[in-house]
């Protein structure tokens, strides 16, 4: 799959999730066969006013390449210098929110907010295109109402101003991550341009994706929440479209995951930082898991990375004998 001139091993692209897909994730991601990751949602007024928690956001990993930077924003100034800052931080695509439908972000005429704006949707997307090079992409919801409407709007407005492709979640603004996605709507979007079309919503199991492509002819796959707890989804999907025997979601896999995401984390956060994030973050890839619950609560009171290597080796040791709760504490 190729996004103007920047080529995708394949056409599996990891979501952008608030709070979730830092760098750390970002290589989880991408080491579990993901062919694009894109950063969390940035802020294009904190970028251009150098506030030092939004300029840490654009951290990157040639590991991680290639890395498509999201920002949000209406001024349509702001948001080509803060797509200029992202270019020159070594982002190899420059995305820009259309979907986020959380209060602040719309009260600022940003994310959501900008599918019922078409003036200043054009003004931002113009600007934003003259002034990068890199390619631009959009990501959308359905619009306002269920119809898809302005979904199919927006994504031919985004094609005449230069755009290089769009992600598709098709639930409404008002729907948030309620009920199910309408995978017609991206269906109509498909229809409607000729650039990349990325499907995005309610793709649990590796089957959905196939299923997505069928119906809807997306050329993508944006995986979102069932990736949190499991990145090794996208491998599980790219063997199935290679009509492969699906890789198994072992223990060790788990483990080996967790340690990574812990090293990673450790490295880009600090170790007080990184450890009291794990606490809550290392749980997510123990799910199902019969000593799960233990885990997840001894969890709580990590304050090193030794401390929670040890707990990730009692889970090991959990899973091949019969431990007693004192592994636990």
């Amino acid at each position: 799959m190729k996004i103007g001139r920047v080529s995708l091993e394949n056409g599996l692209v990891m979501a952008p999730l608030a709070g979730i897909t830092n760098l750390p994730f970002r290589l989880l991601a991408k080491a579990a066969g993901c062919g694009l990751v894109v950063s969390e949602m940035i802020s294009a007024n904190g970028l251009v006013h150098g506030s030092r928690k939004t300029v840490q956001m654009l951290a990157g990993d040639p590991g991680e390449k290639p890395l498509a930077v999201q920002i949000f924003g209406a001024d349509p100034g702001m948001m080509a210098e803060a797509a200029g800052i992202a270019e020159a931080a070594g982002a190899d695509i420059l995305d820009i929110n259309f979907g986020c439908a959380v209060k602040k972000i719309l009260k600022s005429g940003s994310g959501a907010a900008l599918m019922r704006t078409p003036g200043t949707a054009r003004a931002v997307l113009t600007a934003v295109r003259r002034r990068i090079r890199i390619p631009l992409t959009i990501k959308i919801r359905s619009g306002w109402d269920p119809s898809g409407e302005q979904a199919v709007a927006v994504a031919r407005l985004a094609e005449e101003c230069g755009v290089d492709a769009v992600a598709v979640h098709p639930r409404t603004a008002v729907q948030g991550f309620r009920g199910r996605s309408d995978w017609s709507v991206i269906a109509a979007v498909k229809a409607a341009v000729t650039i990349p079309v990325i499907g995005n919503g309610d793709i649990v199991v590796p089957e959905d994706a196939l299923r997505m492509r069928r119906e809807t002819g997306c050329e993508g796959i944006m995986v979102g929440r069932a990736a949190i707890g499991a990145p090794w989804l996208f491998s599980r999907i790219a063997a199935l479209e290679r009509g492969e025997s699906l890789p198994p979601e072992t223990l060790e896999l788990r483990i080996s995951t967790m340690m990574r995401y812990l090293d990673a984390s450790v490295a880009y956060l600090g170790e007080a930082v990184a450890c009291r994030m794990m606490r809550s973050r290392l749980g997510w890839f123990v799910r199902g898991l019969p000593h799960g619950s233990r885990f997840r609560a001894a969890l709580t009171r990590i304050e090193t990375r030794s401390e929670a290597l040890s707990l990730i080796e009692a889970l090991r040791q959990a899973s091949d004998e019969d431990v007693s709760a004192s592994a636990w504490v």
